[in-house]
């Protein structure tokens, strides 16, 4: 068998075995490129009020807050939530965070349905109708954030859900149709069909592998095509 009947055939079945993994590659890559990561992670729809850092101390306001804990926090955060409530969420080592509310100093984690929307809405800028709360406690391929979460779902064309920590009560995740899409075509495109995260498994290196050599036993033939052509 000469070179390039063998280079022909190594190509031809290279091209069978990882052809529509390769063809996903290129698609998928394609789609990353049309679609802004800012519009994916749905950074267009976020309200100018959000979140932020809020200065207050004092020698009888830490001991009415530490009167409330079961023990003294590891971190203790004052800060304006997404709908605007001065709150303190205080960060322990071994137990779930505790949010306060600093207006009438009451424990209000975990938050309840009501509430996380309330956030949810104020987050979103020009906020539809919501079509649905449900209590997230286990992680998927859609939430990896902190749990258990509130799942606010807006009834809109993009299909926006927002994900509200039930205990900090901050916003932890967007997730729209668009990103939906993104994610399974990444999922796709990594060959981690599973958690949609692991870009370092064998069968992706080993894919990788053939088809580096189907595109430089592809290369190797072109002398050989030109030189049929001219004939």
């Amino acid at each position: 068998m000469t070179f390039a009947r063998f280079a022909s055939s190594l190509h031809k079945w290279l091209a069978l075995i990882v052809g529509v993994q390769v063809l996903l590659w290129v698609s998928s890559g394609l789609f990353f490129a049309v679609f802004p990561i800012e519009r994916v992670r749905s950074e267009h729809r976020i309200a100018h009020q959000h979140a932020a850092p809020l200065e207050l101390a004092g020698a009888r306001s830490t001991a009415e807050l530490m009167a409330l804990l079961p023990e003294a926090p590891q971190k203790l955060i004052y800060q304006r939530d997404a709908a605007g409530q001065e709150v303190a969420v205080a960060e322990f080592s071994a137990r779930r965070p505790i949010t306060i509310d600093l207006n009438d100093w009451q424990v209000t984690s975990p938050l309840g349905a009501e509430a996380a929307e309330l956030i949810a809405r104020a987050y979103v800028a020009d906020a539809p109708r919501v079509r649905e709360r449900r209590l997230v406690a286990e992680e998927s391929p859609e939430y990896r954030g902190a749990l258990p979460a509130w799942r606010i779902a807006f009834d809109d064309a993009e299909g926006l859900a927002v994900y509200v920590a039930a205990d900090t009560g901050a916003v932890t995740a967007r997730r729209s149709d668009l990103w939906r899409i993104y994610d399974a075509l990444w999922a796709l495109h990594i060959m981690d069909w599973r958690d949609h995260e692991n870009f370092n498994t064998g069968l992706l290196i080993a894919a990788s592998l053939l088809a580096l050599v189907m595109s430089i036993s592809g290369l190797l033939l072109l002398p050989f095509r030109l030189r049929v052509l001219r004939r």
